[in-house]
């Protein structure tokens, strides 16, 4: 795919639609494109005010018009992935038909698009362990993760598509797994084939929830209503 070649993020701060798309709204877009450019090729401890300035041709009394901080800044741009990421795991989260195509087709979509984002998310969790204030935002991307795997668990345990067990302490640790492989596997330069990525977290969510015999198959008989 081509968008598996791209040389800076490729996520765009677009300004929310509305009648009149304002000066105001372009300014603001434009620094968060920014800062998702700037940790695509640098290290987040290298990120400053400063920097983005620079690159952007604003002044630092316009960037705290918009922004607090850094802190803010990136907060902002969490938020922005996180509606972007649970748009693509759509399919599994709330789809009807076949769980395991519905599994297969979330994660290429979850891969394709942390492939994308790899450097920012890594600047983020780079920035948790040493500030409370970004450990805290992580936290609760993550967790809004693990709350919405949680109900899906219960709905396809319900439907008996799942044998019965606690789903949290599980997708607990399937979203971390999923965190650290691709932090480590795109989150720096060279970044790894996302196939083979995609292929791993597929069979450990597919066999983990509902059986290994339908991994390599890459669907299955059972039916979600």
């Amino acid at each position: 795919m081509s968008s598996f070649n791209a040389s800076h993020s490729r996520l765009r701060a677009t300004p929310k639609p509305k009648p009149r798309i304002t000066k105001a709204d372009r300014t603001r877009a434009a620094i968060l494109d920014a800062a998702l450019d700037f940790v695509w090729s640098h290290p987040f401890r290298d990120l400053t005010v400063n920097k983005l300035t620079e690159t952007t041709g604003i002044t630092r009394s316009v960037f705290y018009r918009y922004f607090d901080d850094i802190h803010d800044l990136m907060k902002t741009l969490l938020d922005m992935l996180a509606g972007e990421i649970f748009s693509g795991v759509g399919p599994w989260l709330e789809g009807t038909g076949d769980p395991v195509s519905l599994m297969n087709e979330t994660i290429t979509g979850l891969v394709q698009t942390c492939y994308e984002r790899g450097p920012f998310f890594r600047a983020v969790s780079d920035a948790a362990r040493t500030d409370m204030r970004f450990e805290k935002d992580w936290a609760q991307f993550m967790a809004a993760f693990d709350e919405a795997g949680c109900a899906r668990i219960r709905a396809d345990q319900a439907q008996g598509l799942i044998r019965d067990f606690d789903p949290a302490p599980v997708v607990f640790a399937l979203n971390r797994l999923d965190a650290y492989t691709i932090i480590e596997a795109f989150g720096q330069r060279p970044r790894s084939r996302p196939g083979p990525v995609r292929a791993a977290l597929a069979r450990i969510w597919i066999s983990t929830l509902y059986g290994a015999e339908y991994v390599e198959k890459g669907a299955s008989n059972l039916i979600r209503k």
